[in-house]
């Protein structure tokens, strides 16, 4: 299972240049970072200003024994720690609103792209790769704004500030403080090249492992049906062992950049200490600059050592910055015209005019799966699609909906081509029901009424009497009922009779079914069939037929094979002009026994 958005051998953008593309979310709230960024400094600054009241106490009140100066000397002390607190509380209000609000309009931004990119994305990406960006990453990013980013800059500026304080107290000891940090910054230049590698990985990996419950989880039936939990158990401990393995990678290099954040101050503070007691005693630093130096020093520890848990925050927030904007950069192939027309009163005629169909991630030499189809349906009028499996049924029914677009010739719907039109107004014009009935998490009023919501609850109980579901009157609050995710608790035919039902109320011009009613039993097929048989007077229908009953609905049949429409017309004048027709027909009767036709084998049909 791979991440699409992986890229191999491409140059990568610097880290800034990386976490510059937030700056269109992150624009809005910019003033509240940089006023809670200034809270923190000021904090940090005034934390900075503690030694310099320390010295003149030491140089000062204890040196002369001057007792009556020190009360006034804590007291200030006392003062500035209560405004760094107050500071810092005042920086962690002031920025969570902000910071939450930019991790809410990316994730609306994220999921209004997924919902507007074709359906030849989704087949490509993995679900669990999708989550962990909507989810882990955008988290990540919104943590490193409210936090990481602003006491990046903020350490880095006092640490700045502190190292010039330093050289004015003592310039000897600040070099040598310097020197000894040198280190710090080789190890984190080092530390941004292999962390960054497997930072990417490690959310790829948790990625991959969201995919693997999410499969898990939704194929629990099949799993169970089978005895494969075991197995699928044992697939999902080698990716979580995988993770694990980079997860320790990672701790491993914090690890290393933590050992130089450690070792380096104390290194520092020992050499200092001894040049100082030296100076010290030579006369060349009073008591009250050693102690302020030192004291100075300890301030400056902590952002040192943030530098480590920083760095890596860092890179994870460039790592998953690069992961959202691999979504965001996808081109929508399914666009909306330059110039629209439109439809005032649409009528249903529906014409495929030398339609060619290839698949974006097909090979180039694979032939076009519809290779030249022409075909019209009046208005009114209901044709079904007949062929045998891989003839290209559902891909036309597909095309027809602008699930995808076509590679050559065109789709007409009322003299006009479907790509002339937007996108919402061709899909209020053309409603379609799918064989894999899908059902939201909502209510039975909110899955039947989900293409035309303004509808009355006329509309509703029409659409639900048509598809014989009115098992939802005895759901526990009816019409009201939410059905659980995807509508598993329902069965293969009840979800099936609502999806339908979904199709009916939207009241289009065209009807597109993709086999609706391969999960029925005969009797209630039957009752369906009747109903339909009402609506598709006043629509045009076309209609994927996997069933001989099916066919019984259409007005014309139009033959497929090899992506092509090899014959059309009546049932009955199929019956008596095509012996492909009949073999298809045959076939369709005899499921039980594939490619036998009457005691007869294909090739024995096609003599």
């Amino acid at each position: 299972m791979t991440d699409p958005g992986r890229q191999h051998g491409a140059r990568q953008p610097s880290t800034l240049q990386a976490l510059r593309r937030l700056d269109p979310f992150v624009e809005p709230v910019r003033r509240s970072i940089l006023i809670a960024m200034a809270m923190a400094l000021a904090a940090s600054l005034v934390s900075l200003a503690v030694p310099q009241v320390l010295q003149r106490i030491v140089d000062g009140p204890l040196a002369d024994k001057d007792a009556a100066a020190i009360p006034g000397a804590v007291a200030i002390i006392a003062a500035l720690g209560v405004v760094e607190a107050a500071l810092y509380f005042a920086r962690r209000l002031f920025i969570v609103g902000p910071a939450t609000r930019v991790e809410a309009s990316m994730r609306r931004a994220l999921f209004a792209k997924l919902q507007d990119l074709p359906v030849a994305f989704h087949d490509r990406w993995p679900s669990g790769q999708l989550l962990s960006r909507s989810m882990t990453d955008l988290s990540l990013i919104r943590r490193f704004i409210a936090f990481g980013f602003i006491y990046l800059v903020v350490n880095m500026i006092t640490i700045g500030v502190g190292f010039v304080v330093l050289l004015l107290m003592s310039p000897l000891l600040a070099i040598v403080f310097m020197v000894c940090s040198v280190p710090l910054w080789i190890n984190g230049f080092r530390f941004e090249r292999r962390y960054h590698i497997v930072a990417r990985r490690s959310q790829d990996q948790q990625g991959d492992l969201a995919t693997l419950v999410e499969e898990s989880v939704h194929g629990i039936r099949v799993l169970k049906a089978f005895g494969r939990s075991r197995t699928k158990l044992q697939g999902f401990l080698q990716r979580a062992e995988e993770l694990r393995g980079t997860e320790i990678e990672k701790a491993q290099a914090v690890a290393q950049i933590w050992l130089w954040l450690l070792l380096v101050p104390d290194v520092a503070f020992a050499l200092c200490l001894l040049t100082g007691v030296w100076q010290a005693s030579i006369g060349a630093l009073s008591v009250g600059q050693l102690v302020a130096f030192f004291a100075t020093a300890t301030v400056l520890r902590f952002p040192l050592e943030s530098i480590g848990f920083l760095l890596s925050m860092l890179f994870d927030t460039r790592t998953a910055t690069d992961r959202l904007f691999e979504v965001f950069d996808e081109e929508n192939t399914i666009q909306e015209p330059a110039q629209s027309a439109h439809i005032a009163d649409a009528h249903g005629r529906l014409e495929f005019q030398g339609v060619h169909f290839h698949y974006p991630d097909a090979p180039a030499s694979a032939p076009d799966l519809l290779d030249g189809v022409d075909l019209s349906i009046e208005p009114g009028e209901t044709m079904a699609l007949v062929g045998l499996t891989g003839s290209g049924k559902t891909t036309m029914v597909e095309l027809a909906g602008r699930l995808y677009d076509v590679t050559g010739g065109r789709i007409l719907l009322d003299g006009v081509d479907i790509r002339d039109l937007t996108r919402m107004e061709l899909r209020t014009h053309i409603a379609m029901a799918f064989e894999e009935a899908t059902l939201f998490s909502a209510s039975v009023r909110d899955n039947v009424l989900l293409g035309r919501p303004d509808a009355g609850d006329d509309v509703l109980m029409e659409a639900l009497d048509i598809a014989q579901a009115k098992f939802v009157y005895d759901l526990p609050d009816g019409l009201e009922t939410t059905i659980g995710e995807e509508g598993l608790s329902l069965s293969g035919g009840q979800r099936q009779r609502l999806a339908l039902a979904r199709a009916v109320a939207a009241n289009p011009a065209v009807l597109v079914l993709d086999d609706p009613l391969s999960a029925l039993d005969v009797d209630t097929e039957a009752l369906v069939e009747a109903a339909l048989r009402q609506v598709l007077t006043r629509t045009t229908a076309l209609i994927v037929a996997h069933r001989p009953s099916t066919v019984q609905l259409a007005d014309r049949v139009a033959l497929l094979e090899q992506g092509r429409v090899i014959a059309v017309g009546t049932h009955s004048e199929l019956l008596a002009t095509s012996e492909r027709y009949r073999f298809v027909i045959s076939s369709l009767e005899d499921e039980l026994r594939p490619g036998v036709v009457g005691g007869q084998t294909q090739q024995e049909v096609d003599a």
